[in-house]
């Protein structure tokens, strides 16, 4: 895979992770959609693969460099996706069960104890406030971090397979030996 397709990548994964943060920010500032404690982290985890795949895209690197790259998106990508998946187990739980979201960060003294105690859930966390075809936007975003986790993946896999096979020092790879 040539580094100008893996550019591409990075620019296709930047436009599609930029769509889901402008539906996002629709459905707050626009709809008046409140984003829960979930949420918000979901959406940090965004913007960071947002930027990460824009900077890739506008550097431009070398082999080396795309790797980098594409291990951090690939990072912010299942970080998002494990809290979307955390979302959407809230949201399975009985309503019964999970504490208020105030009163259960008033309770926590350290920044690490308020992300612990958010992930345990809240109610704000729980409830469904908007459905496009029957799933929830905790379960759309479990779908958008799914696939970029996947892109991701494809394309670490493929650079590092092309590193394997033909190194950067111009010289032909044990693997390419073996195989001949």
């Amino acid at each position: 895979m040539s580094l100008a397709c893996s550019r591409f990548l990075f620019f296709m994964a930047f436009i599609a992770a930029a769509l889901v943060f402008g539906i996002a920010s629709y459905l707050e500032y626009a709809v008046g959609l409140t984003p829960c404690s979930l949420c918000v982290l979901q959406r940090l985890c965004l913007m960071l693969f947002l930027m990460n795949c824009l900077a890739a895209c506008l550097h431009g690197p070398a082999q080396k460099g795309s790797i980098c790259y594409g291990a951090m998106g690939l990072v912010f990508a299942s970080s998002g996706l494990t809290l979307a998946w955390r979302q959407v187990l809230v949201q399975g739980d009985s309503l019964e069960q999970l504490p208020d979201c105030i009163d259960h960060l008033k309770a926590v003294s350290s920044w690490w104890g308020a992300v612990h105690r958010v992930l345990e859930g809240a109610i704000d966390c729980a409830s469904i406030t908007w459905t496009l075809f029957d799933l929830s936007l905790p379960e759309w975003s479990l779908l958008f971090f799914l696939a970029v986790s996947f892109v991701m993946s494809y394309l670490l896999l493929r650079l590092v397979w092309n590193a394997l096979i033909r190194p950067l020092s111009g010289t032909t790879s044990q693997l390419v030996r073996v195989m001949d």
